[in-house]
């Protein structure tokens, strides 16, 4: 029981973070959402509407798991499992933070806002993501089974090719100045040597 509600707890303050900064900006007048949305090329709006319904499928997988308590993995990783989930929240909490009404989820092709390169961000270009992905590894370390490593699988995959898809249109905004961030900044984490 303990495991099952701290992993809701975790998927709920994760939710929260997310939803909550959404209906912020939305109060400031800032469209946050702009996921399978607008006039985008074909590649783009495809890759965009399968991440959406597989960051939606997934959140059905995981609560589906723990409701169930299908963890069947050992005890110490059921455990390791939880503080990973909470170091998700943690991460993307900071990341979402730090990019104050710069936020956005997908790519907002008609809107400039500014290039965040400070705290978080100096250290991983996609702290967000990786908040997403500690999320999904943690609840998945927690309720093993094999449909939600096949959702969790599913999910980082796509949200790997949103950053991809992101990563082509970011020079196209803030020309050099992000050209020279990729070029000090991992994808994921850490700091380049070779800047």
């Amino acid at each position: 029981m303990g495991y099952q509600i701290l992993s809701l707890l975790t998927l709920a303050a994760f939710y929260t973070i997310y939803i909550g900064k959404m209906l912020a900006q939305r109060k400031k007048g800032i469209q946050t959402d702009h996921i399978a949305k607008g006039e985008k090329k074909k590649a783009l709006m495809t890759t965009e509407a399968v991440m959406k319904t597989a960051t939606y499928s997934i959140v059905a997988a995981e609560v589906f798991s723990i409701v169930l308590n299908a963890g069947s993995l050992d005890p110490a990783v059921r455990i390791t499992g939880i503080f990973i989930g909470f170091a998700g929240v943690i991460v993307f909490g900071i990341a979402v933070y730090t990019m104050r009404d710069s936020w956005r989820a997908g790519i907002p092709e008609k809107e400039k806002t500014a290039m965040v390169t400070e705290g978080i961000y100096s250290i991983s270009r996609n702290p967000a993501f990786v908040g997403f992905y500690l999320t999904y590894i943690g609840i998945l370390l927690t309720f093993f089974n094999w449909i939600l490593l096949a959702f969790t699988i599913f999910s980082i995959v796509l949200l790997h090719l949103q950053i991809i898809k992101e990563e082509e249109y970011l020079p196209t905004v803030f020309g050099d100045d992000y050209i020279r961030y990729k070029n000090r900044v991992a994808r994921y984490i850490g700091r380049k040597r070779d800047f």
